[in-house]
């Protein structure tokens, strides 16, 4: 008689052929389709490829755009403020040429009042606003003080006198006002002492 677990061994060995045999056939066709699925991923990753390409030359595209734009701004962001100042320059220039031709101080003033309000009008167009701080407290950030002056008739640190306007830009400070700012006055006992 034979031993159990020969008989095991030998029926495994007999098998075995039989069944690789039998899965290779079985896995010729989940290998097409696994083969047309890779195609078809493959097609659809080159599809992506295009498309992410494309998107990113879109953007380059666009950015190169906006740098332009950008720059065009800059370049001419003064362009309408110019404008409105070539108007006053052509005012002045009348005005001068009349003034050397007339002694009539009248027409010289008024001449010169014109010239200031087309200035104020353009300023107003584009957001210059003049800083005229007389009587108000002294501010550091609007106001440059020139010099002191005791005053009591003022508290201290108010300002007394503008000596140069300052102007805002959109709320901005352009040019500060340079002022004299009051200082309270100095004690007069040491006097008799």
């Amino acid at each position: 008689m034979s031993n159990p677990g020969e008989h095991v061994e030998s029926d495994q060995q007999d098998s075995t052929p039989a069944e690789s045999v039998d899965h290779a056939a079985g896995y010729t066709a989940p290998l097409k389709d696994a083969e047309s699925h890779i195609a078809d991923l493959e097609a659809l990753a080159d599809e992506r490829l295009d498309q992410l390409l494309r998107v990113q030359a879109e953007l380059e595209n666009q950015r190169r755009r906006s740098e332009r734009e950008i720059e065009a701004a800059h370049k001419y962001a003064m362009e309408r403020f110019a404008r409105e100042l070539l108007n006053v320059c052509d005012s002045l220039e009348m005005g001068l040429e009349a003034a050397r031709k007339t002694q009539d101080a009248t027409s010289i003033i008024e001449g010169t009042e014109l010239t200031l309000k087309a200035f104020h009008t353009a300023f107003d167009k584009f957001g210059i606003e003049a800083l005229d701080p007389e009587g108000e407290r002294f501010n550091p950030e609007r106001h440059q003080a020139m010099t002191t002056q005791e005053s009591a008739d003022h508290p201290a640190n108010t300002v007394l006198a503008t000596l140069q306007k300052g102007y805002l830009l959109q709320g901005r400070v352009l040019r500060p006002a340079m002022v004299i700012v009051s200082r309270t006055p100095q004690n007069s006992s040491g006097e008799g002492a």
